[in-house]
């Protein structure tokens, strides 16, 4: 598969799991919340397609986009979802906390802004390693406004930490409008401050969230230190499903659906005269495969109970 239809097939493989996930859970099948993911798919894939396989990843409380981008196996990562046996982290992560080291997923975390100095120390680990591993730590507008995004990017540019800080801007800090907290609404004009670039990108455009992940990649391997990027964009449903979104109008919502980043880079593909057969083939087939993904999940054991204790205790150190 050449490159961009590769970057297309991760977009989609996200659509098709928010897509079928949401009426999964409209169908009350699904344990707890879905965060979905729906309309930022393009964050994702562009800045993970600049990533290698033993870079590292920290997700935050909306992250199955992160971990598909990434990736982490679909059955696997399905199963995780609906909390059983067979998911990635034995159905202990959910929705909110899957995680997969092989691929440097350090996993999710429901604490918002929590990830960012757990994102700082695998940078750390990579410098220390001194192989060229970079770490990238995905984190919504909200966060910024918290403590540890300050903390985390002072010790990063302090130390020129391989750390590419990623601010999914998507408007809204669960149910409140960002422009109302703050008096500068681009996050990324905060860099300056501490001693490192920032840049705001079209989240919503996947090749230049992929140029601007290169970009920050590159000097994080270099031993430049960090970047901080701000993709804006927009996430379609609610902070969650069943968030009623009295805080937005439906006509805001339809203009941002306009700039649908699977959408835009279809248009784009076929300009480029890549064959619409292809394209639809690619459609169908994740189509299948997520359902199929989830009615394994759907069918998968829960963990056992006496298995509650699994990973809780280090065995003994000979």
């Amino acid at each position: 598969m050449n490159d961009a239809l590769h970057l297309y097939e991760r977009m989609m493989l996200i659509r098709q799991c928010e897509e079928q996930l949401n009426d999964v859970f409209a169908k009350n099948l699904f344990p707890g919340y879905i965060h979905s993911y729906l309309g930022q798919e393009a964050c994702a894939v562009g800045i993970c397609a600049a990533l290698n396989d033993d870079d590292y990843l920290m997700s935050n409380h909306r992250g199955r986009g992160h971990y598909l981008a990434k990736g982490m196996e679909l059955r696997s990562m399905m199963a995780e979802m609906f909390g059983k046996e067979t998911g990635i982290a034995g159905g202990r992560g959910g929705e909110m906390h899957a995680a997969d080291p092989a691929l440097g997923i350090l996993g999710g975390n429901g604490i918002v802004g929590a990830g960012l100095p757990i994102g700082a120390g695998a940078a750390y680990t990579a410098q220390l390693n001194g192989k060229g591993q970079v770490a990238v730590v995905f984190f919504g507008e909200g966060a910024s406004n918290n403590g540890s995004f300050g903390e985390t990017m002072n010790l990063a540019a302090a130390w020129k930490l391989p750390l590419i800080m990623v601010c999914e801007n998507n408007l809204y800090a669960e149910m409140t409008p960002f422009a109302n907290t703050v008096a500068q609404p681009d996050v990324a004009m905060r860099a300056e401050g501490y001693g490192m670039p920032g840049e705001v990108v079209d989240g919503n455009d996947v090749l230049e969230v992929r140029k601007a992940a290169i970009r920050a990649v590159e000097r994080a391997r270099v031993g430049a230190g960090p970047t901080l990027l701000e993709l804006k964009t927009y996430r379609w449903g609610g902070h969650f499903q069943g968030d009623p979104r009295k805080y937005r109008s439906r006509e805001e919502e339809k203009a941002w659906m306009e700039k649908c980043p699977l959408k835009r880079y279809r248009a784009f593909m076929l300009e480029q005269d890549i064959d619409a057969g292809s394209i639809e083939s690619i459609d169908l087939r994740l189509k299948t495969e997520v359902e199929e993904a989830i009615r394994l999940a759907l069918a998968a054991d829960e963990p056992r109970p006496e298995t509650a204790l699994d990973h809780v205790f280090a065995g003994e150190v000979a």
